[in-house]
C-alpha cells in the first residue's frame, strides 16, 4: 500500500488516484476517488500492452460486454477508457475481504453462511452469462465479501488476457489451478457450465478450507482436476446436494443457475450471513477507505491505512489472472489452528515472560525490524515495511495462528514456527507464543512484483522472524509516552464479569484475533477494538456522550440490526496526528436469526456496553 502525496497524485480520466495498491502482470491497482465523490477500484494497464494491439481490441471488447452486467452480487464497472495510452477500467469498490482472505482469517464457513454464499454467486454468474460472458477466473480472490452478501469481480477480464504474448506463452491456460475446470485445464472451448464447476470447487473451499482438488504442487492439482475425484469427506452432508452436481466432469451434466437456485432452496432470514471476524474485517475497511478519502496523509503517522489487501487489492485483481504454467499461484488452504480451543471469560489471571500478550503490548512494532523503511504503521499490533524498492514486510504481533496442509514446520529462534508460501513471490511464517500456541507473530513477505527472479519470501520473512524475536524477548523497544496506555491493554479484561452479566445477562466467553480486539460471545456477540486511525468526529454520524465524552453512533445499515458506537479515548501524536485519535470501538449484533430486535435497540444495548468500557479504560 502507498498512499500517494499531493506532488504524486494524478488522475485516469476524470478519477483522481489516491493511493496505489499493488501491481501486478496486467497493470496497476489504485484507490481513487470518481467524479460524483465515491471510492473506485481502477486498474490502470502496463504501458507495455499499448503496443499489444491484439489485447487492446480485447480489452475494448471484453470492457463493452462487462457494462452490460448488472446485478446485486457483482462489482459493476463504473468507468473506462480502452482508447487512452494507458487504458483503464475503473469498477465499484467493495468494502470487505475476499473470499481466500476471510476463510485465512475465520476458518471454514458454516453450512447456512455457504448456502447464502452460493445464493450470492449463482445470481452474480446468472446475470455474467445474461450479458454473453464467461467469467474464466471464478476463484477465492476474485469473490468479495461485502456485509450483504458476496460480490464477483473481474468478469470479463480473463478472456482480453488470452493471446497475449505479455502474459502467456505456449501452453498456457488461464484460470487458477484448484478452481479451473477439467475442460479449461486441458485448453478446450468453454462454456457457462466451465463456470458452474468453478463455483462447486468455492463451496468447498469456503466449506473445508481448501480445494477439493488441491495437490501438493500445480501440476498435480491440475492432473486432479481432468483425471481425479473430488475430495468431498469433508464437506458437510447438507451441501452436498448443491456441491456434487457443480463438479460432473461432463459440462453438459452440470446444473445452471437457475437449477442451482432450486438445489440452494429457500434460505433462513439473517441481516448477517458471515463470520463475525468477516464483519469486522468489511467496518474495518470502511473505515479506512474513509479516512484515505478524507485527504488525510496516512504515509507516516500512526494511523496509516490498515492495508486491507483482499478487500482492496483483489477488487480489480492484481494480475487479472492465474496464468496456469507460468506464475502458477496457488491459493492458500489456511485453517485456524486449534480453532475449537475453549474460550474463556475476562480474567487478569494472563501468561507472564518477554513473549506474552501482556509483554508483547507494551511493544511499539514499529521499532523492532530496525534499518527498514516504515511503510504503513496504522496499528497498534502491527507495521508493515520496505525492504528496498521491491520487498514489502508486514509484520503483526498476536494474531491468531493460521495453518495448512502444506505448511512447513520448523524452529526459529527457541519457537516452533510455521511456513506458508501462497505463491512464487508472497510467504508468510508464524512463530506461535510459548503460553499461548493459537496465536504466534507473524511475517509476510512479499514481493510487489510477479515476477519473483531470484526472490525467496520464506527465507527472508525467517530471516526476519529472527531479528524480531529477539527483540521482543529483550523488551526495550517500547511505546513512547502518549500511546502505551492504550496500547497496553488487553480489550478482553476491560469488563469485569459481573459488568459483562449486567450488559448480556450471563458471563460471556471471550474470543481473541488479535492483541487489540476481543470478542465478547453470550447469544448475542459483541467486539471491543482499540486502534489509531481517523478521528470519528470527522464522520458523519450521530453524536452521543459516553462517559462524559463524545461518542458516535452508526446503526447497521441495509437491514442489520447491529449497531457501532465510536470514541476519541486519547490523540495521536506524531507527524499529521491531527487527523488521527486513539479510538475505541465497541459493536453489538443480537443473535443469528433475532428478527425481533431492531437496529435502534441493538444501539441502546451498545451504549450501555460502550458505558462499562469506557469505566474499565485508563484515563489518558
Amino acid at each position: 500500500m502507498k498512499v500517494l502525496g499531493e506532488g504524486e497524485q494524478e488522475y485516469a480520466g476524470r478519477y483522481r488516484l489516491l493511493a496505489m495498491l499493488g501491481e501486478g502482470g496486467m497493470g496497476r491497482v489504485y484507490l481513487a476517488v470518481a467524479p460524483d465523490g465515491r471510492p473506485a477500484a481502477l486498474k490502470r494497464i502496463h504501458p507495455a500492452f499499448s503496443h499489444d494491439q491484439g489485447f487492446r481490441e480485447r480489452f475494448r471488447r471484453e470492457v463493452d460486454t462487462s457494462r452490460r452486467v448488472s446485478g446485486a452480487f457483482t462489482a459493476a464497472v463504473m468507468d473506462a477508457d480502452t482508447d487512452a495510452e494507458q487504458q483503464w477500467l475503473a469498477s465499484v469498490y467493495v468494502p470487505g475481504p475476499s473470499l481466500q482472505d476471510a476463510v485465512d482469517k475465520a476458518g471454514p464457513m458454516d453450512p447456512t453462511a455457504v448456502r447464502h454464499l452460493a445464493a450470492g454467486l449463482v445470481s452474480a454468474l446468472a446475470d455474467i452469462h445474461r450479458a454473453g460472458l464467461v467469467h474464466r477466473d471464478l476463484k477465492p480472490s476474485n469473490v468479495l465479501l461485502a456485509a450483504d452478501g458476496p460480490r464477483v469481480i473481474d468478469f470479463g477480464i480473463a478472456r482480453a488476457v488470452e493471446g497475449s504474448s505479455e502474459l502467456t506463452s505456449t501452453g498456457s491456460v488461464v484460470g487458477s489451478a484448484g478452481f479451473t475446470s477439467p475442460e479449461q485445464a486441458e485448453g478446450r472451448t468453454l462454456t457457462t457450465a466451465s463456470d458452474v464447476f468453478s463455483l462447486g470447487t468455492l463451496l468447498v473451499m469456503a466449506a473445508t478450507g481448501e480445494s477439493p482438488y488441491a495437490g501438493k504442487t500445480t501440476p498435480q492439482t491440475l492432473y486432479n482436476v481432468v483425471h481425479g475425484e473430488p475430495d468431498l469427506s469433508k464437506v458437510p452432508p447438507e451441501l452436498m446436494p448443491i456441491i456434487a452436481p457443480c463438479l460432473a466432469r461432463d459440462p453438459a451434466q452440470r446444473p445452471t443457475p437457475d437449477q442451482l437456485r432450486g438445489l440452494i432452496g429457500s434460505l433462513p432470514p439473517t441481516n448477517n450471513p458471515w463470520p463475525p471476524r468477516v464483519q469486522q474485517e468489511i467496518a474495518r475497511c470502511e473505515a479506512d477507505v474513509d479516512a484515505v478519502m478524507s485527504g488525510a496523509d496516512l504515509s507516516r503517522s500512526r494511523g496509516g491505512l490498515v492495508v486491507a489487501v483482499a478487500a482492496l487489492v483483489m477488487i480489480a485483481a492484481l494480475g487479472a489472472t492465474a496464468l496456469i504454467g507460468v506464475t502458477k499461484p496457488e491459493a492458500g488452504t489456511a485453517t485456524t489452528v486449534a480453532a475449537t480451543a475453549s474460550a474463556t471469560t475476562p480474567t487478569s489471571e494472563q501468561p507472564t515472560g518477554p513473549l506474552a500478550p501482556v509483554s508483547l503490548r507494551k511493544l511499539d512494532p514499529c521499532k523492532l525490524l530496525p534499518g527498514l523503511e516504515i511503510s504503513s504503521d496504522s496499528y497498534y499490533s502491527g507495521c508493515t515495511f520496505r525492504a528496498g524498492d521491491e520487498t514489502l514486510i508486514s509484520l503483526d504481533l498476536g494474531n491468531k495462528a493460521m495453518s495448512s496442509g502444506d505448511s512447513a514446520t520448523e524452529e526459529i529462534a527457541g519457537l516452533t514456527a510455521l511456513s506458508r508460501k501462497s505463491d512464487p513471490t508472497t510467504c508468510t511464517v508464524t512463530a506461535l507464543l510459548p503460553d499461548q500456541p493459537t496465536n504466534g507473530i507473524e511475517i509476510r513477505a512479499s514481493k510487489l512484483t510477479d515476477k519473483p527472479g531470484g526472490f525467496k519470501p520464506c527465507q527472508v520473512a525467517k530471516k526476519h522472524m529472527g531479528t524480531v524475536i529477539g527483540k521482543a524477548r529483550d523488551g526495550k523497544d517500547t511505546w513512547e509516552a502518549g500511546y502505551a496506555e492504550l496500547a497496553e491493554v488487553d480489550p478482553c479484561t476491560v469488563l469485569a464479569p459481573e459488568q459483562a452479566q449486567e450488559v448480556f445477562g450471563q458471563v460471556p466467553s471471550t474470543e481473541t484475533y488479535n492483541l487489540h480486539e476481543c470478542q465478547y460471545n453470550a447469544g448475542g456477540r459483541a467486539s471491543v477494538g482499540l486502534r489509531v486511525q481517523g478521528d470519528p468526529a470527522d464522520n458523519d454520524e450521530r453524536k452521543i456522550t459516553v462517559g462524559g465524552k463524545d461518542a458516535y453512533e452508526r446503526p447497521g445499515s441495509s437491514g442489520l440490526n447491529n449497531c457501532t458506537i465510536e470514541w476519541a479515548q486519547a490523540p495521536a501524536h506524531g507527524e499529521s496526528a491531527e487527523h488521527y485519535a486513539q479510538v475505541v470501538t465497541v459493536e453489538y449484533s443480537p443473535p443469528s436469526g433475532d428478527e425481533e430486535t431492531t437496529s435502534e435497540q441493538a444501539c441502546e444495548r451498545t451504549r450501555t456496553l460502550a458505558e462499562r468500557v469506557r469505566e474499565g479504560l485508563p484515563t489518558p
